[in-house]
């Protein structure tokens, strides 16, 4: 899905079909920050379009051929259909119409680019490089996709001339991006509904490391066999510089485990420089390590950048505490893959200390239950109580045979729940001190806040 990368300034008039979404709503903020005019439209009235409303641009509810008005360049993404009256109406007038990744593309031109990918950890580890740049005076643009406390919204147009973005492999679409420093935190096989098959995906991987020039770097996560072959691989062709990161003794920037949540890194064996993390969790310090690489690498002092991490609060819906009651702790996490689900009960281990962990899990796709149902429910019997919703199906139709029960049948200790009976369910198992943690990509997140006020919080 690569192509030549249109200057910001040759798009005219921009039209976002979607541009409620986290992603979309990311390009539309800094594209109105850098003075270009931007419209926009959702099939419902959400909070972001307000904020982009009052920052200049000109919004629209509901999708009607009508609302590209006067644009000259459509932005759509993946799940915009090919049947959407405006999508349909912009390619019967002739109109460009770019992918969220060309339109993103577009923005970092003259930047010292910063791309963040992997199959899992991408917009937690795009916060922690935002935060921890921001607290060290250097002010860069980013895109990330998840809302971040700390820096107060999704997306910003920075001072400087860097730009720090989340790519995503998910469609290929990272292939888009021209970054100087490309951080790889783990490369395992998902999206298959989109790659078919594992070698297809590493192959990715392989092609978004060959974009980088020769006075570039690849940050991976040389705990994970996935990104340490890419780093190998990349190695062994010579046409960049590689960089590993992990807590492995031949980690160029090393993790080192000092107790129970103190963590401190190192580069190249020299001295080790304390992390004060606000995030728990094993991957959470992995992510703190690659952030740390970005901005030593950006010139940013070892001390200074290590301390800077100590404000990085955490992304929306990624280990994120939604409230409490009766002393028990409601967390939502957007985990969809088997690895994912694995680190945020790990965190919740943590954060539980002895307690019990109650978790409710909403699979995401029918093509990653169909590949990954065995993974899942033994990711799942981590917790003490596994209660499994419907497949929330996005932007896929059903596949015969593949249901939830797939996964909840392999269960040791846990059942597919009614979306109804859910909560009830939950407040039942849990008592003072437990962590109940909503799991999932779909709307799984709106327990939370449900579980909470049945629990008197």
């Amino acid at each position: 899905m690569t192509h030549t990368i249109a200057p910001l300034e040759s798009l005219g008039r921009v039209h976002f079909i979607g541009i409620g979404g986290v992603g979309m709503s990311a390009v539309a903020r800094i594209m109105v920050a850098r003075g270009v005019p931007v419209s926009g439209t959702d099939a419902k009235d959400l909070p972001v379009m307000h904020d982009l409303a009052s920052a200049g641009a000109r919004i629209a509810v509901g999708y009607d051929a009508l609302n590209l008005g006067d644009a000259q360049t459509v932005v759509a993404g993946s799940a915009i259909r090919a049947d959407n009256p405006e999508l349909a109406a912009a390619r019967e007038a002739g109109l460009p119409v770019l992918h969220r990744s060309e339109a993103l593309a577009a923005t970092m031109a003259g930047h010292r680019v910063v791309t963040i990918a992997g199959t899992h950890g991408k917009s937690t580890t795009t916060s922690m490089v935002a935060v921890l740049l921001k607290e060290a005076g250097l002010d860069p643009s980013f895109a990330i996709g998840a809302n971040v406390p700390a820096l107060g919204v999704n997306a910003a147009h920075g001072a400087s001339d860097i730009f720090v973005a989340e790519a995503d492999e998910s469609d290929g679409s990272f292939l888009n991006y021209r970054p100087l420093i490309a951080v790889v935190t783990n490369v395992e096989a998902d999206h298959l509904d989109h790659y078919g098959t594992a070698d297809a995906v590493f192959a990715s991987f392989d092609n978004y490391a060959a974009l980088l020039p020769a006075d570039g770097v690849l940050l991976a996560c040389a705990d994970d066999p996935g990104a340490r072959a890419l780093a190998e691989r990349t190695l062994s062709k010579g046409a960049t510089r590689v960089l590993t990161y992990g807590t492995v003794d031949d980690a160029d920037i090393r993790l080192t485990d000092d107790g129970p949540g103190a963590v401190s890194v190192a580069l190249g064996g020299g001295v080790p420089y304390a992390l004060d993390l606000q995030v728990p969790g094993r991957h959470n310090a992995l992510n703190a390590a690659a952030a740390f690489g970005v901005a030593v690498e950006l010139g940013v002092a070892p001390a200074e950048a290590a301390a800077a991490l100590a404000h990085f609060t955490g992304a929306s819906r990624r280990f994120e505490l939604k409230g409490q009651g009766r002393g028990v702790r409601v967390y939502d996490d957007y985990a969809h893959h088997p690895t994912e689900v694995r680190a945020a009960l790990s965190a919740a281990r943590s954060v539980a200390g002895g307690k019990k962990v109650h978790v409710l899990f909403q699979p995401h796709l029918f093509s990653r239950t169909r590949e990954f149902a065995g993974d899942f429910a033994a990711a799942l019997d981590a917790a003490d109580t596994a209660l499994v919703l419907d497949i929330y199906p996005a932007r896929e139709d059903p596949i015969p045979g593949v249901t939830s029960a797939l996964i909840s049948d392999q269960l040791s200790h846990g059942r597919l729940v009614s979306a109804d009976d859910a909560v009830d369910a939950l407040v039942t198992a849990a008592s003072d001190g437990d962590i109940v943690l909503t799991v999932g990509a779909g709307d799984v997140t709106a327990y939370g806040p449900v579980i909470v006020e049945a629990l008197g919080g």
